[in-house]
């Protein structure tokens, strides 16, 4: 299908530009959200005498957006969850949840603005994108923890995931521990593989 873009999206193109998308991509992300029209010659007039009224638009937003990066750029934002010794999250950290932290911290973003390649599964530091606008991206780091003291040690660059050396004590065999038919049967042992048992 193609649009005509209202605002630059990365890998697409600039405002004002035609380009040809995937049908449930227009259909799902750019026409409702208001990102694209579709191409149409009626569009494209309504486009042109509409340019520099969304030309300006864009540039107030810009500015605004700048702004709020100026202050959020390089912060810390600190998660807390569950985790084992090893430090392997029980779920994971999302877009959501990285909204939700960082507009707890005072700054308003929705989680479609998150930039997250892959969700965040171990404790520690992890860098993530927050696009404040098209044209505007910032860094932002979230501190995920068990603790806000395990937090303060993990900011100070302390591994809170290092597992003590733990001596492991071996059970004794109990068939009893096993589910009925898994256990082997009492007198298999004494008998080998083919043999049969004489009474």
């Amino acid at each position: 299908m193609e649009v005509i873009l209202l605002q630059r999206i990365g890998r697409l193109g600039q405002m004002g530009d035609v380009v040809n998308v995937k049908d449930g991509y227009a259909r799902n992300f750019l026409l409702p959200q208001k990102k694209a029209l579709r191409a149409t010659a009626e569009n494209r007039k309504h486009f042109e005498t509409e340019r520099a009224q969304l030309e300006a638009n864009n540039l107030e937003l810009k500015k605004e957006a700048e702004a709020v990066a100026e202050k959020l750029d390089g912060k810390v934002f600190v998660a807390i969850r569950s985790a084992g010794d090893t430090g392997q999250l029980y779920g994971s950290v999302s877009t959501r949840d990285i909204a939700e932290v960082v507009t707890a911290g005072g700054f308003t973003i929705e989680r479609r603005q998150v930039i997250l390649d892959r969700p965040i599964k171990t404790l520690g530091l992890h860098e993530t994108s927050v696009a404040l606008h098209p044209e505007v991206v910032v860094k932002v780091a979230l501190n995920v923890a068990r603790s806000e003291d395990e937090a303060e040690r993990q900011s100070r660059g302390e591994d809170v995931t290092v597992v003590k050396e733990e001596k492991l004590e071996l059970e004794t065999f109990n068939p009893e521990m096993f589910e009925e038919g898994a256990a082997p049967e009492p007198g298999a042992a004494e008998t080998g593989e083919g043999e049969t048992e004489t009474t």
